[in-house]
């Protein structure tokens, strides 16, 4: 395993996910349905999924297309979501 992809992608994910819509919405249902546990299982698994679809897609992409390209278009939707956000057209 390489231990500093793993940990690099650990704290990228980790840093993106703390205080995002994601964890906020499992703060409400945990809230609302005073069920931690279910909450807790089914966001996980919701998670799960979703990170495995990125990385299929990913994947995917990446034998097509190269990497550099891929990076850029990622910062570009990155800025133009932020720029959405920031004048609140989302």
């Amino acid at each position: 395993m390489d231990w500093k992809l793993f940990g690099s992608t650990f704290a990228v994910v980790f840093l993106a996910e703390v205080g995002d819509k994601t964890q906020l919405a499992s703060l409400v249902l945990t809230a609302q349905s005073r069920r931690p546990y279910t909450v807790f299982l089914a966001a996980c698994l919701a998670l799960i999924l979703a990170t495995a679809i990125g990385v299929a897609l990913g994947d995917m992409v990446a034998r097509f297309i190269p990497e550099f390209y891929i990076t850029r278009a990622a910062a570009v939707l990155f800025i133009a979501v932020g720029v959405l956000l920031w004048f609140r057209v989302v």
